[in-house]
């Protein structure tokens, strides 16, 4: 059981770095060490939501086509 939450919890913190992979990744070298971090704090509660915002992308994407119906059949009725 101990195995399965580190497991749980390395992933969780491996998708944090990866959502904020992006936002390091632009000010690392260019804007100050206070824009960095401002930065990455703005950022901040969106990656760690991101097992929620990963589900509602997951749920909510369209699934497969419905398969089309047969045509109407025309009416003998005169």
């Amino acid at each position: 059981m101990r195995m399965l939450i580190t497991l749980l919890v390395i992933a969780y913190l491996v998708g944090v770095g990866v959502t904020l992979a992006p936002t390091i990744k632009a000010n690392w070298s260019t804007a100050p060490a206070s824009q960095f971090a401002e930065s990455v704090l703005a950022d901040l509660p969106r990656a760690l939501s991101w097992p929620a915002t990963a589900y509602r992308s997951i749920a909510e994407s369209p699934s497969a086509p419905d398969k089309p119906s047969a045509p109407d059949k025309p009416s003998s009725a005169p």
